[in-house]
């Protein structure tokens, strides 16, 4: 019998991991990538022995990685040197407080006390219901692989309306638990990761601060971008060919299926063809117009983000691996990014320090930071709006440096433009240029109600049935464990089709 042959576009993590799966089953597997290394946007930067990972700069969920490592025939801890950080962050509010989410429940206790009396009740029935929208929400929403309507809408899926709180807003459920509005930021800010506004997301989310607390944050050995390393290693063992600095044209369509991709104007023929790039951009660039672009096009995005990765030649021993700068104006800051596609007058903002996890990071006597700063997503109207939204990307990238400086002198940290040995920063027209990402969105589509589950786009193509995708505006939805989960349910799907 002859050998099936899968060509994925895009080495991302979903797409790496599909390619394990299919090739350990005796798929030939053929991976074409327009950049130089595979990652997709969890990526590095090294320069001048500064190591910076672009997306992703922490492991969360860490049951669910493990999970699909074993799928994948591997202990995860065979193939990551892991750390547990903790405090998983520090928080900096405003009025100058502190607080370091800790595992930790004495310490934790005295802090939150301290914020306001008896919060340590509300943030342990928090914790509660985080543990029960966690369980919940990955055995209903996240593992499952909806392939039809029915797979979903049934009624053991009833009680999930009041068992996880869709309905409910995530920071308007805070009210419930604690009265501290700097509380209720410290404990809604992780929908960021969703893209997403606690202002507006499913009070289901609380499931994130849950999984931080409960099965911690970690930092394996030489940053995230290990992990895609890890990937590409078991999918190399297993026979994956990769072909990276080369661009899909386009996805070659028939009637009713794909015939392959084309690659430098040759067709590359495939039994079955998965795409791993950003799904808006698959069905605007590399497919015949039938619609489904402008669909997707009038869908919600998540935010987008500023970063600065900086090489630094004086070391800052006192800042901590992950401080977050919360800022009062909590809900301005979300207006403005969702709302408005520009940046908060006062950003809530975010400092990676990887040297403090691993000195190999930066060079002895030396730093590295990065530090992010949402904002919002460009424009429906492009180029065009740029005035009328405020989008002048180089004026916005030098506020938000200016804010990024400015908070971390309130700790002390005044000197550090003059450490800078060099910056690398990334704007929404960088995320989209490097990554094809729509309208820069880092995570893709958000995740609202009707984009969350079984309302996420489909993992195949509802007309050419041998066309897959993969990938954060998928389901089961963005982050790199559900990437993982992503590929995994793609593989499947391709090899039960090709039996048939």
């Amino acid at each position: 019998m002859k050998t099936k042959n899968v060509i994925i576009i895009g080495a991302g993590i979903g797409g790496v991991v599909a390619a394990i799966h299919l090739a350990q089953h005796g798929i030939k597997v053929t991976v074409i990538e327009k950049n130089s290394h595979p990652g997709g946007r969890c990526d590095r930067i090294s320069r001048e022995g500064h190591h910076f990972d672009t997306g992703p700069t922490l492991l969360v969920m860490p049951l669910l990685y493990e999970a699909e490592f074993t799928a994948l025939g591997i202990s995860m801890s065979k193939v990551l040197d892991l750390q547990r950080v903790d405090p998983t962050y520090h928080l900096v509010f405003d009025d100058g407080s502190q607080l370091a989410l800790t595992s930790d429940m004495k310490s934790l206790q005295e802090q939150l006390e301290t914020f306001e009396h008896g919060s340590f009740e509300g943030f342990l029935r928090y914790m509660d219901e985080g543990h029960r929208h966690y369980h919940l929400g990955i055995e209903k929403l996240v593992r499952p692989d909806f392939r039809k309507a029915s797979d979903f809408f049934k009624l053991s899926n009833l009680p999930l309306v009041h068992q996880v709180k869709p309905l409910t807003k995530h920071y308007a459920n805070m009210s419930h638990y604690f009265d501290d509005p700097r509380l209720k930021s410290a404990f809604t800010f992780q929908d960021v990761y969703m893209g997403l506004s606690p202002f507006e997301a499913p009070a289901t989310f609380s499931m994130m601060p849950y999984t931080e607390l409960a099965h911690g944050v970690w930092y394996p050995k030489g940053g995230m971008y290990s992990v895609v390393e890890a990937l590409t290693k078991l999918a190399r063992n297993a026979g994956v060919e990769f072909i990276f600095d080369v661009a899909v044209e386009r996805i070659e369509v028939n009637e009713k299926s794909a015939r392959g991709v084309i690659v430098n104007g040759t067709l590359l023929e495939a039994d079955a063809v998965l795409a791993n790039a950003d799904l808006p951009y698959v069905y605007q660039n590399l497919l015949p117009q039938d619609g489904q672009a402008e669909k997707l096009a009038h869908k919600r995005y998540s935010c987008s983000v500023v970063s600065f990765f900086w090489g630094l030649d004086k070391t800052y021993e006192s800042l901590p691996p992950h401080t977050l700068f919360l800022a009062s104006d909590y809900r301005e800051n979300f207006e403005s990014i969702i709302r408005d596609l520009s940046l908060p007058a006062n950003p809530s903002l975010y400092i990676h320090a990887p040297a403090r996890l691993d000195p190999s990071m930066a060079p002895e006597g030396q730093d590295t930071l990065i530090a992010i700063v949402p904002i919002g997503h460009i424009s429906e109207n492009g180029e065009q709006a740029k005035q009328s939204c405020g989008q002048d990307w180089a004026e916005l990238r030098d506020e938000a440096r200016g804010h990024v400086l400015r908070r971390l002198s309130s700790l002390g940290i005044s000197d550090l433009e003059s450490h800078i040995k060099f910056e690398i920063n990334f704007t929404p027209p960088s995320w989209r240029k490097r990554y094809n990402l729509m309208k820069g969105s880092t995570h893709g589509l958000c995740h609202n109600l009707m984009q969350l589950g079984y309302f996420r786009p489909d993992i195949q193509h509802s007309h050419y049935r041998n066309l897959y995708f993969t990938g954060a505006s998928t389901r089961p939805g963005t982050g790199m464990p559900t990437a993982m989960v992503s590929g995994r349910q793609s593989a499947q799907r391709i090899m039960d089709d090709l039996k048939k």
